[in-house]
């Protein structure tokens, strides 16, 4: 069989989806002008992968049916295999500077964890967990594009799921013959409006009581009676492409998806009703290093361009000499290295789980915790090397177009590296990279992806290598000797 290519992925988003922007219907994700140049983007993932030239790194065959598929989908069994599908998610992630965070390759990374996790699925159930291995090859077989709505909305932060003002949550209202329904909400179903299939399940703590909650399953986008509520289109927003180079093309969008009475069939239910296994899903399995582990990669690409951008300003500026300026892209450098470091470090002592090979939990939870905080300071960077010039810029492309306003431009858009337009181009990219609502959006996005600070540095908490950082202490401590000790010795 062939590759998916782009065009397979856009058909198959013609399938009477429910998804509504500005208080309507939308008719066809694929042409509508709040979501039809990011679906391109997808697609141009599928068609970059398909390309002769590209297969032997981007794809694998698939063991279902021998189609070439993702090599998002391998499930590496040596240091070796998991460097190079690393490589290529690298390749696929450059076509998009790392700005669209669910990728394809995202949740056929999280699906990958959970399938070498599945010994904690066979105790919960051993049919659930057939559910899951039969759908992690349906997914890889057909290359599909999964997304997934695995928090619950923000309501009140002092309650849990079942104790809120309204029983707003996704839950299973009743069991059927031929499966479970469900009704309620999720968030935030980032690219799901763009996805073939949404993953549903809870990761937030459960407590007793509250087991209709504690499901996951797979559900394919036009099934009926789920609906996607996107939030405002920055693409829809977008003057051109000159003007929001990123915006107009890479906004994955996110939705609050709505479940009215969804029926879900027991072949695609992976667990149901076992709060601890809800927890397990996660924990247990490597699918929650294992998803992190691709955003770090995606993390360390997207820097890598936000670098790059921060010296080409520089340049044109005429300031990349001035040694301070020259010392802050240096330490933009440093932390962008510090990133590819810490990915390959968690490749480089990754631990073997079964027949797989999977990163390093201690260096992934580091990774988060640390870029969790370095994203914004890294923005704030590019922010001070730029100045003014993010804000003295033509309103739009169209002022180009006008030879009296073109001349003006001209004389007050000057660079020693650069004409006028590239100055205006090159700003206008820097401005949608770090200072637009686009830009906005991705600081919060990178800051919370993977929960408030405290869920991080918990989890590094509970990874880090104590008893050999509490051992050299009590070595010290027993070396110290004893008072007495320490006064015979200077006699």
């Amino acid at each position: 069989m062939n590759p998916r290519t782009g065009k397979d992925y856009v058909e198959a988003l013609r399938d009477g989806r429910n998804v509504y922007i500005d208080g309507a219907r939308v008719d066809d994700v694929t042409t509508h002008p709040a979501f039809r140049n990011t679906v391109a983007s997808f697609a141009n993932l599928y068609d970059f992968q398909a390309r002769p030239e590209n297969q032997a790194l981007m794809t694998i065959a698939s063991p279902g049916n021998g189609r070439r598929v993702s090599r998002a989908w391998d499930l590496p069994t040596d240091h070796a295999g998991l460097v190079t599908r690393r490589r290529a998610l690298e390749a696929s992630l450059r076509l998009h500077h790392g700005f669209l965070g669910r990728s394809p390759d995202h949740l056929a990374t999280t699906l990958s964890g959970m399938v070498m996790g599945i010994e904690i699925f066979r105790r919960h159930d051993a049919r659930r967990a057939q559910a899951l291995a039969d759908y992690f090859a349906h997914a890889r077989d057909n290359d599909l594009f999964v997304s997934y709505a695995i928090q619950n909305p923000q309501a009140d932060k002092t309650r849990t799921a079942s104790t809120q003002a309204r029983d707003l949550v996704a839950r299973v209202i009743r069991e059927e013959e031929a499966g479970i329904v469900v009704s309620g909400a999720k968030m935030l179903g980032t690219s799901s409006i763009m996805a073939d299939e949404l993953l549903v399940a809870n990761i937030q703590p459960l407590r007793p009581g509250e087991e209709r909650y504690a499901f996951s399953c797979a559900v394919p986008s036009a099934t009926p009676g789920l609906h996607f509520l996107s939030r405002r289109s920055y693409e829809q927003a977008a003057a051109s492409r000159f003007d929001h180079p990123l915006s107009s093309r890479l906004d994955e969008n996110d939705a609050i998806v709505y479940f009215d009475e969804v029926r879900m069939p027991w072949h695609r239910v992976f667990l149901l009703g076992d709060i601890e296994a809800a927890r397990r899903q996660w924990s247990d399995t490597p699918a929650h290093v294992y998803q992190n582990y691709q955003a770090q990669i995606r993390l360390s690409v997207k820097l890598q361009f936000l670098a790059g951008l921060a010296h080409r300003i520089a340049e044109t500026t005429g300031s990349i000499d001035i040694p301070q300026v020259k010392g802050q892209i240096g330490r933009l450098a440093a932390q962008a290295t510090l990133v590819e470091g810490l990915v390959s470090g968690m490749e480089a002592a990754a631990l073997r789980v079964g027949d797989y090979v999977v990163p390093n939990a201690a260096m992934l939870y580091a990774a988060q915790t640390l870029t969790q905080e370095l994203y914004p300071a890294f923005i704030q960077t590019i922010r001070e090397i730029s100045g003014g010039g993010l804000i003295m810029l033509p309103s739009s492309a169209a002022d180009f177009e006008n030879p009296a306003i073109a001349a003006m431009i001209d004389a007050t858009q000057v660079s020693s590296a650069t004409d006028s337009l590239g100055r205006v181009r090159l700003f206008k990219l820097a401005w949608d990279a770090i200072g637009s609502e686009f830009a906005s959006r991705h600081l919060q996005y990178e800051m919370f992806y993977a929960g408030s600070a405290y869920v991080n540095h918990g989890n590094m908490y509970r990874h880090y290598d104590w008893p050999a950082a509490l051992g050299q202490v009590d070595a010290a401590l027993r070396d110290m000797g004893a008072p007495a000790m320490d006064a015979r010795s200077a006699a």
